[in-house]
């Protein structure tokens, strides 16, 4: 067994290798281009992490990372926009992803990529929140300039020398909106469009997001099947819905004379992009102000469960990859706490009866 040896100095700029006191592992650190690399070696042998030292540090002064030092962090947002279009994403993420990229560019702009440190992050959080940005905003921001990051890292030769991390700032507890059939109708009854009827009831019924609903073509729409197909959705997976009748009536309507390649939401010959201030206004109108369309999709998730669908089955529908997110959208109302009440009373009074009945059955010889 090796010995345990202080931090090892080496030549300047040939870097170093040294083991933590308590610590199995070797570790090598070496500066490139003014910045510390300092990681572990993964290995209990010295002359293995002086291998890895070697190998590290060849691969950062054979140009596989040296084109960062020019990158900026506006070319890390061009890089990602465009690999983004490539693979053409959702064209809604994209929009979402551009907005966020003008709050980051604002502050960082210029900025070389690998220059930055924990202190700029603080600085950019402050610098939205004068903004009156939430920390979720914030959160958001900062996790699409990761994943700006990890493309760029990615590439080949290297456009940045590291991945990006950050400390995700506290947020509140997510929305718990949802809403039951009495104010759905009274939703329903106030849609004067038919493609925010429309919206509203697949919504509603599947959990649809704006996003995956705004995107739907008229090819994707099979009313002889009676199935709709979401070819781009935010987890990145296709999916298929079986309609209801409601749903597909609506459907038809909105696709009636139009082409393959048309919205199948329009108002006019126009697609929808937008229906912020129509939505406010129709759940004002019944009763609901402050009701989010997003909330449907909790109340799809919470009726599917409540009609006996099973679980997976429900996340197949509404899209949510995992089981965490799923739980948080399956909202539970005073009113199902209500009836596990009720139905533990019944099973109990059951249970108890159940042997009594028993008891006068029998009968003595």
């Amino acid at each position: 067994m090796e010995k345990i040896e202080k931090k090892a100095r080496g030549k300047r700029g040939q870097g170093s290798v040294y083991r933590p006191k308590n610590s199995r592992f070797w570790r090598i650190k070496f500066s490139v281009h003014g910045r510390v690399i300092n990681e572990s070696a993964e290995t209990e042998s010295k002359r293995e992490a002086l291998d890895v030292l070697k190998a590290k540090m060849l691969k950062y002064s054979t140009g596989r990372a040296a084109d960062s030092r020019q990158t900026t962090v506006k070319d890390v947002s061009e890089g990602m926009l465009e690999t983004w279009r490539m693979l053409e994403k959702n064209p809604v993420s994209i929009e979402w992803a551009d907005r966020c990229w003008r709050h980051l560019l604002a502050f960082f702009g210029s900025r070389k990529a690998d220059m930055l440190s924990s202190e700029d992050i603080r600085g950019y959080t402050e610098f939205r929140r004068k903004e009156k940005a939430s920390n979720a905003t914030i959160n958001r921001e900062l996790a699409v300039m990761s994943s700006g990051y990890t493309i760029a890292y990615n590439e080949t030769p290297r456009r940045v020398a590291q991945k990006f991390s950050f400390s995700r700032l506290a947020e509140p507890r997510g929305r718990q909106g949802f809403i039951e059939q009495k104010q759905y109708l009274a939703l329903s009854a106030g849609c004067k469009e038919l493609f925010m009827r429309t919206m509203l009831a697949l919504a509603y019924s599947f959990g649809f997001r704006k996003g995956e609903l705004l995107s739907l073509k008229v090819s994707d729409v099979d009313l002889m099947a009676g199935t709709v197909r979401l070819r781009t959705s935010k987890n990145g997976e296709p999916r298929q819905i079986n309609l209801t009748a409601e749903t597909r009536n609506l459907l038809a309507g909105c696709i009636a004379g139009k082409s393959a390649n048309d919205a199948v939401f329009t108002r006019g010959s126009e697609p929808v992009l937008y229906f912020g201030q129509a939505w406010d206004t129709i759940a004002a109108s019944a009763g609901c102000p402050g009701l989010l369309f997003h909330d449907l999709r909790r109340s799809a998730v919470r009726n599917m469960v409540r009609a006996g669908i099973p679980e997976v089955v429900c996340m197949r529908v509404s899209g949510h990859k995992t089981r965490a997110v799923f739980d948080r959208y399956n909202i539970v109302s005073e009113k199902d706490l209500a009836d596990a009440a009720r139905k533990l009373e019944i099973s109990y009074t059951s249970a108890t009866a159940e042997p009594e009945k028993q008891t006068q059955s029998v009968t003595i010889q």
